[in-house]
């Protein structure tokens, strides 16, 4: 990891007229709404839909509890129940989504609660087929473990992507062992190394998630996973700061160790992303910068009520401010 960091290469802005970057945006970071006018030409939104599934740190095969951080129902939206079927969920979805994207008329089903797909895999089959018979339903997003797929499951949803929109997105969390033992994955870095791998060969388009501020985890880690993501060949990448949920046991962790936790500021937080971006891979995709959840589910203060538009909002313009972009220091 101890690679020279390159002060000159391909990602500078290819056009000086519009400042058009490698990635033909005027952002300076290769942005997900970019990415989607390219992929259909037009706004797609996500449905998120609850299908009953569990993961194995929850219900025994690992261990108890599920990951120390977890709290799903912080992101779950209120239509999203396993008790209805994915068709209603998919049109409660829409009708939910309406008032905010009027002019929308494709959606991805976003299987997003635990881990989509651990289940045998007729259940798949049948649960994934449901929802990509949906007249409006364009493609799937399926949340997921590394250890919760295998080469069955990853040919079968390889084959479903040469006709449908097939976005594979694996919980990372974080490229270090020791950190994942502390949270309770309940798998190692060597693990999603390997599910990665297996979905790109395949042609699956492939997302992750990561975690920033984890306990025990200091900066200089944090950034080396600059590199390591940038060279997974992941399609995209989502950045969470950890937020302390209510009754999770990550939060009795800090309370008893809170030395071992970096809780990012914002201001702090805005400096450390725009570092990392920096060292990032150009192809990778942004599709998020930062978690966001209603404040009762929240233990602590954290940022506020500062809304997920104006984080993106503050962190474009300082990597303006910056004079800087997505993979300057990239090689």
């Amino acid at each position: 990891m101890n690679k020279k960091i390159s002060q000159d290469n391909k990602t500078k802005p290819l056009d000086k007229e519009k400042q058009l970057y490698s990635w033909g945006d005027s952002r300076p970071y290769n942005s997900y709404s970019n990415y989607f006018k390219k992929e259909f030409g037009q706004r797609v939104q996500k449905l998120s839909i609850d299908a009953g599934f569990t993961c194995p740190n929850r219900d025994g095969k690992l261990g108890y509890g599920g990951c120390t951080f977890c709290d799903n129902n912080a992101f779950n939206p209120s239509y999203c129940e396993p008790s209805k079927s994915i068709t209603q969920q998919i049109d409660e979805g829409i009708e939910f989504h309406k008032w905010r994207y009027d002019k929308v008329s494709k959606y991805l089903a976003y299987f997003q609660p635990h881990s989509n797909t651990y289940s045998h895999i007729e259940t798949l089959r049948k649960l994934y087929e449901e929802a990509l018979s949906h007249p409006n339903i364009i493609g799937l997003v399926i949340g997921t473990r590394p250890d919760c797929v295998d080469c069955e499951k990853l040919d079968y949803i390889a084959e479903l992507s040469k006709d449908y929109y097939i976005m594979l997105e694996f919980g990372i969390e974080s490229c270090h062992d020791k950190t994942l033992e502390r949270i309770n994955r309940g798998h190692t870095f060597a693990q999603t190394k390997w599910a990665i791998s297996e979905s790109v060969k395949r042609g699956i388009k492939t997302g992750g998630h990561i975690i920033f501020g984890l306990p025990s985890e200091t900066k200089a880690e944090m950034l080396e996973e600059a590199d390591i993501l940038s060279h997974l060949g992941l399609t995209s990448v989502k950045f969470h700061q950890l937020q302390l949920f209510k009754n999770t046991a990550i939060l009795e962790d800090y309370e008893k160790n809170p030395e071992d936790f970096n809780l990012f500021p914002f201001e702090e937080y805005k400096e450390f992303i725009i570092d990392f971006l920096e060292r990032l891979n150009p192809e990778l995709v942004i599709e998020r910068f930062a978690g966001e959840v209603p404040p009762r589910f929240r233990a602590n203060e954290g940022w506020g009520n500062i809304r997920n538009e104006e984080v993106v909002s503050k962190i474009e313009q300082r990597m303006i401010e910056r004079n800087t972009y997505q993979g300057r220091l990239y090689i």
